[in-house]
């Protein structure tokens, strides 16, 4: 099994200077790649309530985000081998010519390092300063996917679908990874999982309890092979939302990689027993992401640990 660690894009620590120093540590450190999210917005009261707090207001960190492109493209100039990787870009923010212009020229610039995460989106707040809409995200999301590969792979690339339309044209550079950078999936409806199985190279998962994910990844495999792709050539790379606590949290409730560091290593564990391919850590809602100190004890703690 492979390591990610996310870096200070986000929250009171995210800056270049700590981009750079968590980046090259974590190259340093033997670590397989690092890892952005996306927030659009952090608005104050949310139309649509955040899971991940009782009364669904949104995390302190989410006030200060930096751009996920713009900020893997930085580290990408200051390392030479570690991936590099979005968990996720929200697609109904982007036009899919545009994006994969951007993400090709990543690419390109960081020599084929380029890991592409991808998904829908929840806010509805978000949804309305990006121009986009919560309807029909699942017939669009299919397209999107189908217009970056046609991009990344043809020349010349012609597309014509419902919402999207490209003339016969020729876009270069293509990416230096062939045919095209790995595309990674959020999923947690039974549609988009299949569009995983489907229409991308792998599964991304986050936030869901230890049964949860091994119903849903079993899903997911059997519904490759019912498309008759491969499950063996799929990814699962697999988020882990760290919460670290001095006492053990126990109980039948605890979500994976909340707890003290025994009870994290056995959800390490439990994670390669189940295949997962790539664990990437993340602290930027835990104590520890208040600064870039946090980010670099907890790297190297959970490098060894692992």
């Amino acid at each position: 099994m492979k390591y990610g660690f996310f870096l200070p894009q986000m929250g009171a620590a995210a800056g270049p200077d700590a981009l750079v120093r968590v980046a090259t540590r974590a190259e340093e450190l033997g670590y397989d790649s690092l890892w952005v999210t996306e927030r659009l917005l952090c608005p104050t009261s949310p139309r649509t309530p955040y899971a991940g707090t009782a009364d669904g207001s949104l995390p302190e960190a989410y006030r200060i985000v930096l751009d996920p492109i713009e900020a893997l493209t930085y580290v990408a100039a200051r390392t030479s081998r570690i991936g590099l990787g979005t968990s996720v870009l929200v697609m109904p923010y982007y036009h899919p010519v545009m994006l994969a212009r951007r993400l090709t020229t990543l690419d390109v610039l960081s020599n084929g390092r380029l890991r592409v995460g991808i998904g829908q989106g929840w806010s509805e707040d978000e949804m309305e300063a990006a121009g986009a809409s919560l309807k029909g995200r699942a017939a669009r999301a299919d397209e999107f996917i189908q217009v970056l590969k046609a991009i990344w792979t043809t020349d010349p690339v012609e597309f014509s679908g419902r919402f999207f339309k490209v003339a016969k044209s020729s876009i270069q550079p293509k990416p230096v990874q062939k045919p095209h950078p790995p595309i990674y999936l959020a999923a947690f409806s039974p549609g988009a999982l299949k569009r995983a199985a489907t229409l991308a190279d792998g599964w991304q998962p986050v936030g869901l309890p230890l049964e949860v994910i091994k119903q849903m990844l079993e899903g997911f495999r059997g519904m490759a092979k019912q498309a008759g792709r491969d499950p063996a050539v799929l990814r699962v790379v697999m988020r882990g939302n760290l919460e670290i606590s001095e006492k053990p949290v126990g109980g039948e409730g605890r979500f994976p990689f909340v707890g003290s560091l025994d009870e994290i290593r056995s959800d390490v564990e439990a994670m390669r027993d189940l295949g997962v391919d790539e664990l990437i850590f993340d602290v930027t809602l835990s104590a520890d992401g208040a600064t870039v100190e946090g980010y670099l004890r907890r790297m190297e703690q959970l490098r060894e640990l692992a």
